[in-house]
């Protein structure tokens, strides 16, 4: 198989799911396989892929949008705790004064991974029947204050703020309503939050780290808003300027030009005005710079020469274990090898972890008649979400002892300038919150990629004493670094080696897990700096 570039990879994942600039986490459970390189029988090595090549571009064009391919940094410190907040740019201006058309131009000039936009319109009330009514004769009053559910807003945009994972209702308005499914929106660096009375509240202004006025002249506004209504919406001419004379420029003079004081930047002419975009966009740019963190380096110095700590199994070191070790560990072993025994262990490593899930008594009766006093899980379900791409290897056993479990994917890579981890995909089950989690990855170093993927799930909801991390091998430093910042995440491994070199890999170690299960190789003028493996 030829090497698949990052753009080729990331425009297969961008027909499911926007990969960096907004992040959303549904309820699909497909497989990533075609993201990755088959298992062949075969042993002749292929050329191993890498994201992080210094001269490709942060940006992936495709026909339908633009994807940040760039990750996203840590947003936690080496305690696991968030360390810095999103960055939240308020948008305020009348109905079709270009705010969104603004947000975008904004968008693409910063250039960063993982910014989100959210629409103040999706956040309009549920309208009564009598609203209803109202609605389609255009004699209910968008444009009031009274029109949009501020608690639900705040509360989303707090969350968001906090890195927190968030459910965006979708505002269909066509039928002036809610639709079914809301959309998931998780991992802003940067929050665009756009809408006509986004100064309107005060809880709302707390929240906002850059206040921003779009300025555009009335008579603009009402023509982009017919051609807007009539197109996008099925609106008659009528109908809308009626709206617009009985409710929208009324509201506008009442409740929106009034909070243009409120603003730290005006912006005339909207979308058109670039010196003003500039502006914005250097000053977002010196605000993340003071917010940049350092996590791997920390790790690296911190809570070593401790006592190995009681979160930490560590599968009993029998005979057959030892001499599966042997084998794996031996640089001369054949893949077919490799992939035999490593998937022994994994099946031993998946079923010592269940060990350690809760359970209760469940009485039977046997075919003789007779009760049996034994034991069932305790929970409501169980899933297992994989660091890609080497995690991805554990899920069979998985799946061989867990009966229609429900699996993840967090793909985590290092970024070659900083050397940090980041966050690049991630497709977690709908309402993973409520299960107990089995984290995969088959190496731990430093710990980096493996408290990310924590953060990820404790910020999705999942409780931090319902997550087991599973490793075939791991570093003491890994080890410390994950139990000290998550100190309830059990972790489940079937060794532990005491050193990490000076590029982080385990000593003695395993090799590079990916490239020696999946046949990659990497080409001879690549260092070993620029491989996205071992995970850190």
């Amino acid at each position: 198989m030829s090497a698949v570039s990052r753009e080729e990879r990331l425009s297969k994942m961008e027909t499911e799911e926007r990969a960096s600039s907004v992040s959303t986490s549904g309820g699909s459970e497909g497989s990533l396989d075609r993201l990755l390189p088959t298992v062949s029988t075969g042993l002749s090595p292929r050329k191993r892929t890498t994201s992080q090549c210094k001269s490709e571009p942060p940006l992936l064009r495709t026909s339908k949008r633009t994807i940040y391919t760039a990750g996203r940094p840590p947003w936690y410190n080496e305690h696991g705790a968030q360390s810095k907040e999103a960055f939240v740019i308020g948008l305020c201006g009348g109905s079709a004064s270009g705010k969104t058309t603004v947000a975008r131009k904004i968008i693409e000039a910063l250039d960063v991974p993982w910014v989100v936009l959210l629409s103040m319109d999706s956040f309009y009330k549920v309208l009564t029947p009598d609203q209803q009514t109202l609605a389609a004769s255009n004699d209910y009053n968008f444009d009031h204050p009274d029109a949009f559910d501020f608690d639900l807003l705040t509360h989303t945009l707090r969350k968001l703020k906090q890195g927190k994972s968030v459910k965006i209702p979708v505002y269909d308005f066509t039928t002036h309503g809610r639709q079914k499914e809301w959309k998931t929106v998780y991992g802003a660096s940067v929050i665009i939050f756009e809408g006509i009375m986004a100064f309107a509240d005060k809880k709302l202004l707390q929240l906002l780290d850059m206040k921003i006025f779009v300025d555009t002249d009335s008579d603009i506004r009402l023509v982009r808003r017919l051609r807007r209504d009539i197109t996008g919406r099925g609106r008659d001419i009528e109908g809308v300027i009626k709206q617009y004379n009985k409710f929208v420029k009324p509201a506008f003079e009442q409740y929106i030009e009034p909070t243009m004081r409120m603003a730290d930047i005006v912006v005339p002419r909207g979308g058109c005005n670039m010196v003003a975009i500039d502006l914005i966009v250097q000053h977002v740019h010196s605000q993340l710079e003071e917010r940049e963190l350092s996590v791997r380096a920390a790790l690296a110095s911190a809570h070593q020469a401790q006592p190995l700590p009681q979160t930490l199994s560590v599968l009993e070191s029998t005979p057959q274990v030892r001499g599966m070790h042997t084998i794996i560990r031996n640089k001369e072993t054949s893949r077919d090898e490799f992939i035999f025994y490593s998937k022994r262990l994994m099946r031993l490593l998946i079923e010592r972890a269940l060990s350690f899930l809760p359970s209760q008594v469940h009485v039977v009766q046997t075919p003789q008649g007779e009760d049996y006093e034994g034991r069932s899980f305790h929970g409501k379900r169980i899933t297992g979400v994989s660091i890609l791409r080497a995690g991805e290897t554990m899920e069979p056993a998985l799946r061989a002892v867990c009966k229609d479990v429900r699996i993840g994917k967090i793909l985590i890579q290092t970024n070659q300038d900083t050397g940090e981890p980041e966050l690049h995909y991630l497709r977690l089950p709908k309402d993973i919150g409520e299960d107990h989690v089995i984290l995969m990855d088959c190496t731990v170093s430093t710990g980096a990629a493996a408290m990310m993927a924590v953060r990820v799930l404790l910020d999705h909801d999942v409780q931090e004493d319902k997550i087991l991390l599973v490793s075939l091998l791991m570093a003491e430093m890994g080890v410390h670094s994950v139990a000290y910042a998550f100190p309830q995440v059990k972790i489940i491994t079937t060794a532990v080696d005491k050193k990490v070199n000076n590029l982080f890999h385990i000593i003695p170690g395993i090799g590079n897990f990916g490239d020696r299960y999946f046949g990659t190789d990497a080409p001879p003028d690549w260092s070993d700096e620029e491989m996205d493996e071992p995970s850190y």
